[in-house]
């Protein structure tokens, strides 16, 4: 009698101890590699890559690639074709409703026209110097580029590919988001700031520090609940915002070199990639909170992503690297980058 009691009690305790141990083990995103599919090698050498960027009415996954934007299709994974012939581009950006897409070159400080069937370029308007990401509002229906050195936007109207206005943003912006509705929120970088454009007016309407975290460049948007998610560097941080305060209403630690967000509003999932190679990932439990998932392992330098709202898989860019060097960075080899496709 005395030893069935000690061992339903040592039953009870080990489930009590696995009940408490899988409470706080973060749960999985059930994510893993379903793809790898290869870029080539850039003309002009060197290996360059940068934003990724999903168009999901037409299937199609823009890669930026140094010298050229390699299209890819969304379901297949196949390359079909390439926009060739820039120097050094960065974000693609496309118009649906005319048939337009947008690359942003940075060393050419322009932006190149293209049509999306064809995929052959058709114009270029000037831009200033860094022009690197872009996005295009569609309550504007304006495209907005925004320059880092210049710490500016130049702002396009697509239906004449001509520039409206640049717009002083007042420090090096990094990746932005429109609500849909008529703002843009984008990361000031070197002010640890997040600015809110209004689209109709051009202006500035707000601007709020993104403190515990520091230069922050990554931004993605709960747009139904009105959430903000800027991730940082320099502490590396992600912090959850409200969209009409600026109010931090949550930070978590991330690793080293994170570059892109996105949001999964069907799963209510928020990702952040970084150089270290993961992806980190948070669920909304209600509109104020935000609880860590595991992080998805991927490789190291794949911080660039996007998110294809139909499938929800996550599109990655990277190569293969060399030793680091004496300031500790860790070279891209030529002619080795790569896409990861990421699904559940």
């Amino acid at each position: 009698m005395r030893v069935s009691r000690m061992c339903r009690f040592a039953v009870f305790t080990l489930f009590v101890l696995s009940g408490a141990l899988a409470m706080a083990a973060p749960a999985e995103s059930g994510y893993h590699l379903i793809k790898k599919v290869s870029l080539g090698k850039a003309a002009g050498g060197g290996e360059y890559f940068d934003y990724v960027s999903v168009d999901p009415g037409a299937r199609r996954v823009y890669v930026s690639h140094g010298t050229e934007v390699v299209v890819v299709d969304a379901d297949n994974f196949e390359v079909v074709g390439k926009i060739t012939g820039l120097k050094k581009c960065h974000g693609v950006a496309v118009v649906p409703e005319l048939g337009k897409g947008y690359i942003t070159d940075g060393d050419a400080t322009s932006v190149v026209v293209f049509d999306t069937k064809s995929l052959k370029k058709t114009g270029e308007i000037k831009s200033y110097p860094d022009t690197d990401a872009i996005v295009y509002d569609p309550a504007s229906r304006l495209i907005f580029t925004f320059n880092g050195d210049s710490k500016n936007s130049t702002v396009i109207d697509p239906a004449k590919d001509a520039v409206v206005k640049p717009l002083d943003l007042g420090g090096g912006p990094e990746q932005a988001v429109p609500d849909g509705k008529g703002m843009i929120y984008d990361n000031i970088e070197d002010t640890n700031e997040v600015v809110v454009i209004d689209t109709h007016s051009l202006t500035i309407k707000s601007r709020w520090k993104v403190a515990p975290a520091g230069e922050p460049v990554a931004m993605t948007m709960d747009k139904e609940h009105g959430r903000v998610f800027s991730s940082g560097r320099g502490p590396a941080l992600l912090v959850m915002m409200d969209a009409d305060s600026g109010k931090v209403l949550q930070s978590f630690p991330i690793s080293d070199g994170v570059d892109s967000s996105a949001f999964d509003p069907d799963s209510s999932t928020v990702f952040a990639s970084t150089r270290a190679g993961k992806i980190h990932v948070f669920h909304m439990d209600s509109a104020d909170k935000l609880s860590a998932l595991d992080p998805i392992e991927t490789e190291y330098g794949a911080k660039t992503m996007a998110i294809d709202p139909k499938t929800h898989n996550l599109f990655l860019t990277t190569a293969d690297f060399g030793p680091a060097g004496a300031k500790g960075r860790r070279p891209a080899i030529a002619g080795t980058a790569h896409l990861l496709v990421y699904g559940k």
